[in-house]
């Protein structure tokens, strides 16, 4: 992700006028050339502009102060700088001043390394009054990171018990707190995510239903009639989509141009993705209803992915790069898995694609965007399952797959991950030879299920999964952040009651320039006393004569 300097013109102007400047007084004067300490009117409160005040630097200092600080430079070369940092890094320059610690916090650039990550906030409300305040972007972005770590830690186990046959396909919305479910029986299933009930359910649609997917506008399912079949959302209602009827208002319609079983579906703000077994993705219109773009495929289509203008599909063992707007195939991964590839996940800003296959292999690849094609990497490869992966779920960074062994794999790619677009030497390796050593296992592994895990969805600290079984388990996770959020308060009131005691002894020490009391003491009175004092001497003497 590219950041633009709004002042970039005119600070280029500013210093081409400055170094000529510069230039003439050092040739004109070199007399001049006496190092002088200049003195900085610093004051944090105010920002960065507050280092460049009344109080001006001579020009000839530029050449002989040659103790400078990073604070001394124009404020856009400053934020260009904190630019190419990762959070991390932009941390660790927060704690070495005052003064950096409030241009690091300040900096815009935490709100776009949240919305790298996991988008803008749904919630209107989260921010408040103070939403245009960087410092609040920062402190989102620390909790949200911090809840992430949650998934290694305590968890409970809920059931939802409705479907009569196995369960095919779990679409979790997180920003309405609903879950999707719907299989074999053709009922698509509404349930809340809090509660774990069961809210509505649709009339059965006659067929399998294989895809499901919301947003909080639309609700589309489609399954092995052909049909896609769509719900409208309804402002009145509080759960959104009127699954049922009740309201009449003409909320459900279908759309039909495929030729066979639908196996996959996806929304964005204005388009319909669907794959289908008759070989084909087709792009919707959201506002039109019709299909805009037809790409054909030489095999069935298990999965497909968007992102912006464009579409990863799979078909087959072959994994597919497609843009949207014109329908051209920019890229194409042969024989991505041995047999065929079923599921497919893709990082929010669509650098990363990660795919699962028959072999029971998760392969993670970099897409590089470049101006006439794009080149696909291989990053990482892991084998976590002794059967056929089923599907994937990303949210940073998390990776979570499904797998007919019945199981759940979490991998953490934070490591492999770029940290942004904008980092200098941190991206990943783009050589063909990756070495397998340093990629990390797996760091969980969920059990206790039957075999055929089919779907699995991850958000809002749950991971939700659907199979065989006929049942939908949701993992929670919030448990783990409220144990872990109490033992982080402990440890806070820790230290501060041990920072506490400690500037009150030094308090004491330094009270009218004596020393501590009870140091005095312990001088007097030694722990063993005087063995040679006349205690001791009478003790031995009474032992001696009662022997």
């Amino acid at each position: 992700m590219a950041f633009e300097c709004q002042e970039s013109t005119e600070i280029s102007k500013n210093l081409a006028n400055y170094s000529e400047s510069n230039h003439s007084s050092y040739n004109s004067a070199p007399e001049n050339l006496e190092t002088s300490k200049p003195s900085l009117d610093f004051n944090p409160k105010k920002g960065i502009s507050s280092f460049y005040g009344s109080k001006q630097l001579p020009p000839n200092d530029v050449f002989t102060n040659a103790r400078r600080s990073i604070t001394d430079l124009p404020p856009a070369l400053v934020s260009e700088i904190l630019n190419c940092l990762d959070p991390k890094e932009l941390g660790i320059i927060s704690c070495v001043s005052t003064i950096l610690h409030n241009i690091a916090s300040e900096h815009h650039v935490w709100k776009e390394f949240y919305c790298e990550r996991w988008g803008l906030p749904v919630a209107s409300g989260l921010l408040g009054a103070g939403a245009s305040d960087e410092k609040s972007w920062k402190k989102l972005f620390v909790e949200r990171d911090f809840r992430s770590k949650t998934f290694l830690g305590r968890c409970s186990i809920d059931v939802l018990y409705g479907h009569t046959e196995a369960v095919r396909t779990v679409f979790l919305l997180a920003s309405a707190k609903l879950i999707f479910t719907a299989g074999y029986d053709s009922v698509v299933r509404m349930w809340d995510m809090e509660e774990g009930l069961s809210i509505a359910s649709s009339r059965p649609l006659g067929c399998t239903i294989r895809a499901v997917a919301a947003d909080t506008k639309l609700l589309v399912a489609g399954g092995t009639d052909g049909f896609i079949h769509c719900w409208k959302a309804v402002e009145s209602l509080k759960h959104l989509f009127d699954l049922k009827g009740v309201e009449k208002q003409n909320k459900e319609f279908r759309l039909w141009e495929h030729e066979g079983p639908i196996t996959s579906l996806a929304l964005d703000l204005t388009r319909i993705y669907s794959g289908s077994w008759d070989m084909t993705v087709r792009v919707w219109d959201r506002s039109s209803l019709k299909c805009t773009q037809v790409l054909r495929h030489g095999d069935w289509v298990w999965s497909l992915v968007p992102h912006d203008t464009t579409v990863v599909s799979t078909s087959g063992s072959d994994v597919f790069l497609w843009e949207t707007n014109t329908g051209t195939l920019l890229n194409v991964i042969h024989n991505a898995h041995v047999g065929n590839t079923y599921a497919l996940a893709r990082s929010r800003t669509g650098d990363f694609l990660f795919t699962g296959g028959e072999d029971g292999a998760i392969h993670m690849f970099e897409i590089i965007s470049g101006s006439d094609e794009s080149s696909v990497v291989q990053v990482a490869t892991w084998i976590p399952h002794s059967g056929a992966v089923y599907s994937l779920a990303f949210e940073f960074p998390w990776l979570v797959s499904a797998s007919s062994d019945g199981k759940l794999a979490l991998i953490d790619v934070r490591k492999l991950l770029r940290a942004s677009k904008r980092t200098l030497g941190k991206s990943v390796s783009r050589d063909n030879d990756i070495d397998q050593r340093n990629i990390e296992p797996p760091q969980r592994m969920l059990h206790g299920f039957g075999c055929n895990l089919f779907s699995v969805g991850i958000g809002a600290d749950r991971i939700v999964c659907g199979g065989e079984e006929g049942v939908v388990r949701i993992w929670n996770f919030s448990e783990a952040l409220e144990i872990e959020q109490r033992a982080r308060a402990l440890r806070g009131i820790r230290l501060e009651s041990r920072m506490r005691r400690r500037r009150l002894q030094i308090e004491m020490n330094n009270k009218g320039g004596r020393t501590d009391q009870c140091s005095v003491a312990a001088k007097k009175k030694t722990v063993n006393g005087d063995r040679n004092g006349v205690w001791h001497s009478k003790r031995s003497i009474s032992s001696k004569v009662k022997t």
